[in-house]
């Protein structure tokens, strides 16, 4: 069993915001498998399906951003998962637009979702898909840049991105987190 969590803030004024990337790729995953992300439970919305004999749950966590922890963690623990069965989706200054790149645990590069999760899992090894949304300019304030809208140039590329996330997704749930690591460089 394999727990897909995106990160994301809740409700419509965030909907399309840099931080939402997670939410967005995990709502492409589920309509390319034909399902709803509509469940309430862990104080978030999940789906349960599977993908090639593996049963998977998607999570869209409905804390705000700095608590998510508060979502993922219970669904773990309910559904007796580990670290390593774990898979976070998240925006990621460090890397360039459009860029995705998988990590296997690691530190936290100041966002607090992930370190909400890790601070209340007890550990940070928890599998990674990195989006990259780049870094604002020096005029504008992080938190600021993280909650804005897609710029116009993104948002007409925003579709592709995605779809190449989701693809990764299932490359992860095919070939386990050191292959994509190596795949998404």
């Amino acid at each position: 069993m394999k727990l897909i969590v995106g990160l994301g803030n809740p409700g419509g004024k965030y909907a399309f915001t840099r931080h939402n990337i997670g939410f967005i790729a995990l709502d492409f995953l589920a309509e390319r498998w034909g399902i709803s992300i509509s469940q309430q439970k862990f104080k978030g919305l999940i789906a349960k399906t599977s993908f090639k004999d593996e049963e998977i749950i998607l999570l869209k966590p409905q804390t705000f951003m700095n608590l998510s922890g508060e979502s993922v963690i219970p669904a773990m623990q309910f559904f007796k998962l580990t670290h390593q069965d774990i898979l976070v989706i998240h925006d990621e200054l460090d890397i360039p637009f459009g860029k995705i790149k998988y990590k296997e645990g690691g530190g936290y590069a100041g966002h607090n979702g992930l370190k909400s999760i890790g601070s209340l899992g007890g550990s940070p090894l928890f599998n990674r898909v990195r989006f990259g949304i780049g870094r604002p300019s020096v005029s504008m304030d992080v938190s600021d840049y993280v909650l804005s809208n897609f710029l116009e140039i993104e948002k007409a590329e925003l579709t592709e991105i995605v779809s190449k996330v989701v693809d990764s997704i299932e490359f992860y749930l095919d070939n386990g987190i050191i292959e994509s690591i190596k795949h998404y460089k």
